[in-house]
């Protein structure tokens, strides 16, 4: 039980010490998640958060991994780590290993089971836009993990979703709702030059590639799939 003390003291700081500093992690993760309507927060923010008063090159990665393991023990929430994804038009080679660390980012998720979380702490206000988000998504995974802007707005108009109506009863500005989810890192974008012009993609990123995610949309398309086709036997029953 004494690992925890010996470990500091290659930090030149106290367990009182150390323990502050995984609060404020705590905090900041918390505060940031809730205000930044659940976008990612990057590892670099929170190494210069810790980094602040303390030049030690370690410590960061201690006090983070004690931060994960109370925001699951005692608030029973995932602080799930990601690797950013790039474009797949971009080149992957050129990136340093420095730039792939900068790319490390945090979300946090419940570890609540679905349906205590839907009875007891999900939000009704949040849900047209989860049922938005799992729609968007549904529809790039459907076209390859990459569609064109065009077509997506062709298919969300088809749901009458028009990137026009900045007044949705539900979603409001449609077009700032669909900016939101690549703020959240679940799209990026990539301008591709091509013969005609530059064109827009949208591709899957970090977040709808992790599995708990894709396992969701996964399940989702399958049930509409499954619906339209016993709607279909039905209808030829008929």
């Amino acid at each position: 039980m004494s690992q925890p003390v010996d470990d500091l003291s290659q930090f030149d700081i106290s367990k009182e010490e150390k323990d502050k500093l995984v609060a404020e992690v705590i905090r900041y993760v918390l505060f940031k998640t809730h205000h930044n309507s659940g976008c990612p927060i990057k590892r670099e923010e929170l190494t210069q958060l810790l980094t602040k008063n303390y030049r030690q090159r370690n410590l960061p990665t201690l006090v983070i991994n004690e931060a994960i393991q109370k925001l699951s023990t005692i608030f029973g929430y995932e602080m799930r780590e990601l690797q950013r994804s790039r474009p797949s038009s971009t080149n992957q080679g050129r990136f340093s290993q420095q730039s792939v660390a900068e790319a490390k980012s945090y979300v946090i998720l419940s570890k609540l089971p679905s349906d205590v979380y839907k009875k007891y702490v999900e939000d009704d206000r949040t849900a047209p836009l989860t049922g938005f988000t799992f729609v968007v998504l549904s529809i790039v995974h459907i076209s390859g993990g990459k569609t064109t802007e065009e077509d997506l707005w062709r298919h969300l108009r088809r749901m009458g979703l028009d990137e026009k109506n900045e007044s949705h009863p539900v979603l409001g500005n449609i077009k700032q709702a669909l900016e939101t989810l690549v703020q959240q890192r679940y799209l990026q974008k990539d301008k591709v030059s091509g013969p005609e012009g530059h064109t827009l993609f949208y591709e899957l990123a970090e977040r709808a590639l992790d599995a708990p995610v894709s396992d969701s949309i996964k399940a989702y398309i399958a049930q509409i799939v499954n619906k339209e086709v016993g709607t279909a036997d039905a209808d030829a029953d008929d």
